[in-house]
């Protein structure tokens, strides 16, 4: 116990005497002093004592695609824990390969009476999905945000990356070391962000490398899908196709990147350069450590939360996307094209 006390107390930059009169509900502490130590104890990991914990203003669903890509699983501590400092419960509820469908994870919270609902990567990104769900939601007077795709269909806030600027970032860093067979490897092309991707893609490559946008998606772009596995199919045919530098929509695309690579008997970066996207966690301490474009989780998530609660809390946001800025993070998968070493 003592232990704890001078832990917290140091945290929250008062007397051990101070975190034992707040612990024990005692009065005479001003209210800012108090919240310091009951902050201190959750940074810590600490427990509240049951008559300081905060009443629940009530459940927030986040429905996510699955969890074995690492950026969900980061995006959605982000919001969960937005929302607990707000005073809410979130309720995690994850769609899996032939398990619950969006539609009836949503079913499941509105029936547990949540107070809104956080859909990250899911069906409004799909171009070729029926929208109306979303309508038939509001009707039913659940507020709701959407991340990570956009659909003028919805009357809602969506937050998203801006990923025309990702691919531009990319593209940039991989023509500034000499590189112009450049592939892209990404998911279905039903998918906003891949459009996006896309288009940033292609403009880019017609910028930077004077290529015509037709040459450019038909013989550059690489359709698969968002594992290593698909990562691997992607780049194994874009570098049939000579291509020395690859971006992946993805960090687990850009694994399976490396791995192509590998098998064919290349070497990252000295034989090809490899960028992916999102920057999960973990991803610099590949081998070699991964150049990509960092997703601004951190912000995407508290707006996400913010929004929401603003809609709970009666004022409703315009159906409008908030777009957030991705960054480059160089690291040791890309470098000087093969035949532009010596120049280097």
């Amino acid at each position: 116990m003592t232990t704890r006390l001078a832990d917290i107390a140091a945290q929250a930059g008062v007397s051990e005497a101070t975190v034992s009169r707040v612990l024990n509900g005692k009065p005479g502490v001003a209210a800012t002093t108090r919240q310091s130590v009951l902050a201190a104890l959750d940074v810590l990991g600490y427990e509240r004592p049951v008559r300081l914990r905060q009443r629940s203003e009530g459940l927030v669903g986040l429905i996510t695609p699955e969890l074995e890509n690492p950026i969900f699983p980061a995006l959605a501590q982000v919001i969960g824990q937005a929302l607990t400092r707000q005073g809410y419960t979130p309720v995690l509820a994850t769609q899996t390969p032939g398990g619950s469908t969006e539609d009836e994870l949503t079913e499941m919270l509105v029936d547990r009476g949540v107070a809104g609902i956080i859909y990250v990567s899911g069906l409004h990104a799909d171009t070729t999905a029926d929208m109306q769900r979303y309508d038939r939601l509001r009707a039913q007077g659940v507020p709701y945000v959407l991340v990570d795709g956009f659909s003028s269909k919805v009357q809602a806030p969506f937050i998203s990356p801006d990923d025309r600027a990702a691919m531009s970032l990319a593209v940039t860093h991989l023509v500034s070391l000499g590189h112009q067979r450049i592939g892209l490897a990404l998911g279905p092309k039903r998918f906003v962000p891949v459009q996006r991707k896309i288009e940033g893609f292609v403009r880019t490559m017609q910028d930077q490398l004077g290529l015509g946008a037709e040459a450019v998606e038909t013989e550059l772009v690489q359709h698969s899908l968002y594992t290593l596995e698909g990562g691997q199919a992607a780049t194994t045919a874009l570098i049939e196709r000579n291509c020395t530098a690859v971006v992946c929509a993805s960090d687990m695309m850009a694994l399976g990147a490396i791995r192509a690579a590998r098998q064919l008997g290349l070497d990252v970066p000295k034989d090809i350069s490899v960028v992916g996207f999102d920057d999960s966690p973990l991803i610099a301490f590949t081998d070699p450590p991964l150049t990509t474009i960092r997703k601004p989780v951190p912000a995407m998530g508290q707006a996400a939360v913010r929004t929401l609660l603003e809609e709970i809390g009666g004022t409703p946001a315009p159906h409008s996307e908030f777009v957030f800025m991705p960054e480059l993070v160089v690291r040791g998968s890309t470098a000087s094209a093969p035949g532009d070493r010596g120049r280097s």
